[in-house]
């Protein structure tokens, strides 16, 4: 006689493109009158697991916030509830990162040089730069542009760039050779020839007169 094949209880899926296995719920109260070793369940397990099931509910429906009241209240109204609080500690985490708003990608050359200053003035060099490097493919005579590229390569050490940069940034706009001479962002560039020659020769091209721009002026 064949042997049954023991029945699998089914499990809660977490909702579309929730990070993490998932996690086997409580079992409702109808299927856990008692605990593995015989010893009969608290009153509160059952409405502390229908209170659990209402959160994870809420979260299957993308209702971070309200998710989050549920299950937090698990913790709080049934602290006597164990084996149920690391379920619920998973959730909240997920629901966590799902309700953090992502921050908007910058779209227009005004939005990319702002977000370059705010990356400058946080040490996030490769960053700054690669915002500049698409502000400088939309438009490569953004003179502001090129300037705050010579002062990102040159915080990272690569004085050879920025010194090309910085000397397109003076072609462009005359007034970026005084900027330079006294921008402590440019510090350690200070002992390289190609720098002095480039704040002390006149390269400018034309007479562009558009506003300097200053790397640090976010805070």
């Amino acid at each position: 006689m064949a042997k049954q094949r023991p029945q699998t209880k089914p499990t809660k899926e977490l909702p579309s493109g929730a990070p993490g296995p998932p996690v086997p719920a409580a079992k409702s109260p109808e299927s856990a009158q008692s605990t593995p070793g015989g010893v009969p369940r608290r009153s509160t397990y059952f409405e502390a697991v229908a209170l659990y099931e209402r959160g994870i509910a809420a979260l299957q429906k993308h209702d971070y916030s309200g998710a989050i009241d549920l299950l937090e209240s698990v913790l709080r109204q049934y602290p006597e509830e164990k084996e149920l609080h690391e379920r619920v500690r998973l959730y909240l985490n997920i629901c966590a990162r799902q309700a953090t708003p992502r921050e908007a990608v910058p779209q227009t050359i005004d939005e990319r040089l702002y977000a370059s200053t705010l990356a400058i003035n946080g040490g996030k060099y490769e960053e700054a730069i690669s915002h500049l490097h698409l502000v400088r493919d939309e438009d490569p005579d953004n003179d502001h542009a090129l300037y705050m590229l010579a002062v990102a390569h040159a915080q990272r050490g690569e004085h050879a760039e920025a010194i090309a940069h910085l000397e397109r940034a003076i072609a462009l706009n005359p007034e970026n050779r005084a900027l330079a001479r006294n921008d402590p962002d440019l510090e350690p560039l200070r002992g390289d020839e190609a720098f002095r020659s480039a704040i002390e020769s006149p390269l400018g091209l034309r007479g562009d007169r558009r506003r300097p721009f200053r790397s640090r002026t976010v805070r």
